[in-house]
């Protein structure tokens, strides 16, 4: 098979067309990979090398899964690690490609997404806001990439209702809300306090879902930190002019909402990532403001080649995908509109970018596909994994 791709000159390059050989550039799907195949292709002349897995939305037996370094918000592992750790009740793990950006090491929350995250349900990264899309699969089984708001907000014992952040580092007079999910316990060493929190009353707690509210009790009143953290605990940790009115708040009320918008209640899985490039099959052009000399890394390296991971999807498919870059002879990268054009060529409707660079990683049954340009696997903060599920027996009659 020949695969086509044009390039354009919207994107600074003179019209091109190349080809890309799939006849014998990557392995047959293995027998049983019923609904999920793999391939590898080439395009010489840029030069290209790109791995991609296609799912079969249809196939009852996969199902696609966010999944945590370690399983806690605080760490770092390598795709391979996450993919291999993956609860024996899930299945099976097929194919997996790195997910969020993420603290890094030498932070005292390194590992902590981005942006959103849900694992099985369980929130535990919020949203970051309208500069980067979430990828979540509702609860009727749809897929959505767009830009999730945060409207997580916390009404102190005191009667003040302010917006919470959830499992990350509090700076200033921010609030923040922990669950068992970020680690052994908080890292906040600053000005101020934690409200140690225990479930109150009949309504829903632990694990902490979207579009939910909670009531909790005051169980104790920590100084700034750090606290450890339980199973049936959270920890409320506020600062600046916040703290000083719940040094007395034990036994007071806490209410919690994880409301966002739009809604992402009943989600099972979401993750955060870079940007949306393709929408109902064509590339979602990236503007650049002329004349900011100044402009962030993020900003520039979005124009640049560099190594991708990127997820795509349409009515009968998902797509994950991988392009080395930064390896001269072997692969250059993909600026984001290169990965658009590449994601709506092979079928896509809706496609974004993951995190990039060192980080990205496509891994296929057991093994690391692709070759990543730090020159091994670099640990991070979580990924997206594609399992087959176990075969459940039928009920005796």
């Amino acid at each position: 098979m020949w695969l086509r791709l044009t390039r354009t000159a919207g994107i600074g390059l003179a019209s091109l067309t190349v080809l890309v050989s799939c006849a014998d550039s990557g392995p047959e799907p293995a027998k049983g990979d019923r609904g999920l195949s793999y391939q590898h292709e080439e395009v010489k002349s840029v030069p290209w090398s790109i791995h991609v897995a296609k799912i079969d939305r249809t196939e009852p037996s996969l199902e696609l899964h966010s999944v945590l370094a370690r399983r806690t918000v605080l760490g770092l592992s390598t795709v391979s690690e996450q993919a291999m750790s993956v609860p024996s009740s899930w299945g099976t793990p097929l194919a997996a490609v790195n997910g969020d950006f993420y603290a890094r090491e030498g932070s005292a929350y390194a590992g902590d997404p981005r942006g959103m995250q849900i694992v099985e349900g369980e929130v535990v990264s919020s949203p970051i806001g309208k500069e980067f899309a979430v990828f979540w699969i509702d609860a009727s089984g749809e897929p959505h990439a767009t830009n999730v708001l945060s409207e997580f907000k916390a009404t102190l014992p005191d009667g003040q209702t302010v917006p919470i952040g959830l499992n990350e580092e509090r700076s200033g007079g921010r609030a923040v809300l922990y669950t068992p999910t970020l680690g052994k316990a908080t890292r906040n060493r600053g000005p101020g306090v934690e409200l140690i929190l225990e479930k109150s009353g009949d309504g829903p707690w632990l694990p902490l879902r979207a579009g939910e509210t909670y009531t909790a009790k005051v169980r104790e009143v920590n100084g700034a930190g750090p606290t450890k953290l339980s199973p049936d605990i959270m920890i409320l940790s506020v600062g600046g002019r916040l703290a000083t009115n719940q040094t007395q708040a034990v036994g007071g009320l806490v209410k919690i909402s994880t409301e966002t918008v739009p809604s992402l209640k009943g989600a099972k899985t979401a993750i955060g990532g870079g940007a949306v490039v393709a929408r109902q099959g064509k590339v979602v052009q990236v503007s650049k403001k002329s004349g900011n000399r100044g402009e962030s890394y993020s900003i520039s390296s979005m124009f640049e080649r560099h190594p991708r991971a990127m997820l795509g999807w349409n009515k009968t498919h998902y797509f994950l995908a991988e392009v080395d870059g930064r390896q001269r002879g072997l692969s250059a990268g993909m600026t984001l509109e290169e990965v658009g054009e590449y994601m709506a060529k092979i079928g896509c409707d809706t496609a974004m970018s993951m995190d990039g660079g060192g980080s990205a990683t496509f891994w296929y049954r057991g093994r690391v596909m692709n070759s990543p340009c730090d020159g091994s696997e670099r640990p991070v903060a979580n990924s997206l994994v594609v399992v087959r599920k176990a075969r459940q027996e039928s009920a005796a009659p």
